[in-house]
């Protein structure tokens, strides 16, 4: 007798949505850089069983290398220095699962929400890239989910990220799928690929990074150059409903209540592998000033300042009206990283977006 049934114990229960689906009779290429990008990602699909070679173990001295996701680089402080080599491994691999397992759940979030905007985008060239995407996201959901199983174990999802999903899922309005997914969402996470891939030297991780990085560059292009094209289009309302979208979701995910979440979940999984959670935090307090002083410029920005409203900039989506509200709630939750004192400071250092994103995102450029 078969073991297959039409629900699993993972799964769960359904999210409605509402979306609009638009037929298009014209299949003549109309949006000519959309279009382009379409042959591009069909020349650029990867099969991940025939290009990563996955019979090799993780290096756990390579993995070290790996940056863990946290403001401060905790691996560089006196208490996690002191531990026992197993336990800095097991640390490591806990806390890297966690991140890697946001990775993998935020990739399912961008499989579906590309599956929506086939149906939902009204252009044949922006069709034919989101059905490209699909596929991208398939096969990242693919190796992300197998190299976590090689290193610990699928984690929950973050509720911060599964807030946003949920609502880029629902609602019906194309631009914003289009606007929390490409620019926030893949935008974040590109920032986040770029920074563990270019640092890390555990080499199936690097490669499966590389890979994963390229496509995604495409994916914020797809979004940066449509979105860029629709918004002069939109009136007034319109275009401030846009903003508010796109804020509300980077506001979600850097949220002080909502990383105070993070932090707890963290200080959980820490405690797994026998670690006092308020000894190390102490530590880092203790060190701070010392353990971030070499950090990069870009790096201290983090990826809304640096990359996210950026990109909203080029997008034609910061109005000095969304930006008051960008560095207000900036300044409440990243005090000592806000670039600019004053709105006008903000808005005139926020950074211009690489205009190579796939030579950016692989450390070719700054």
């Amino acid at each position: 007798m078969s073991d297959f049934n039409l629900t699993t114990p993972t799964q769960e229960a359904g999210l409605d949505t509402a979306m609009q689906v638009i037929y298009q009779w014209n299949y003549e290429p109309e949006v000519d850089e959309l279009r382009r990008l379409y042959m591009k990602a069909t020349e650029a699909q990867w099969i991940s069983e025939r290009e990563i070679n996955w019979d090799r173990t993780i290096d756990h001295q390579r993995f070290a290398t790996t940056p863990l996701g946290t403001a401060v680089p905790v691996e560089q402080c006196s208490y996690w220095k002191s531990l026992p080599e197993e336990q800095q491994w097991e640390m490591t691999r806990r806390t890297a699962g966690f991140r890697l397992s946001n990775f993998l759940h935020g990739e399912q979030g961008a499989l579906m929400v590309a599956a929506q905007l086939v149906n939902a985008v009204p252009h044949t060239d922006a069709k034919f890239y989101a059905a490209t995407q699909t596929m991208d996201e398939a096969r990242h959901v693919e190796v992300f989910a197998r190299y976590i199983k090689k290193l610990d174990e699928v984690r929950p999802i973050a509720p911060a990220l599964k807030h946003i999903l949920d609502a880029t899922l629902q609602t019906d309005d194309w631009m914003k799928k289009l606007v929390g997914m490409q620019i926030v969402v893949e935008g974040l996470a590109l920032y986040s690929f770029r920074e563990m891939r270019n640092l890390t030297e555990e080499p199936l991780l690097k490669d499966l990074l590389t890979y994963v990085a390229r496509d995604e560059s495409r994916h914020h292009a797809y979004g940066v150059q449509y979105v860029a094209r629709c918004v002069p289009c939109l009136n007034d309302a319109e275009r401030r409903e846009l903003e508010d979208f796109a804020l509300e979701a980077a506001r979600t995910l850097i949220d002080r209540g909502n990383q105070m979440s993070f932090l707890t979940t963290i200080l959980q999984i820490w405690a797994e592998a026998g670690i006092d959670g308020m000894a190390l935090l102490t530590s880092l307090q203790n060190e701070r000033e010392a353990l971030t002083k070499d950090l990069q410029k870009g790096r201290r920005l983090g990826p809304v300042q640096g990359f996210v409203i950026p990109t909203l900039r080029r997008c034609g989506l910061l109005s000095a009206r969304v930006a008051s509200h960008f560095h207000g709630f900036l300044r409440e939750n990243f005090s000592g990283a806000l670039i600019g004192e004053t709105v006008e400071e903000f808005i005139g250092l926020i950074p211009d977006l690489p205009e190579d994103t796939a030579a950016w995102v692989l450390g070719q450029m700054q």
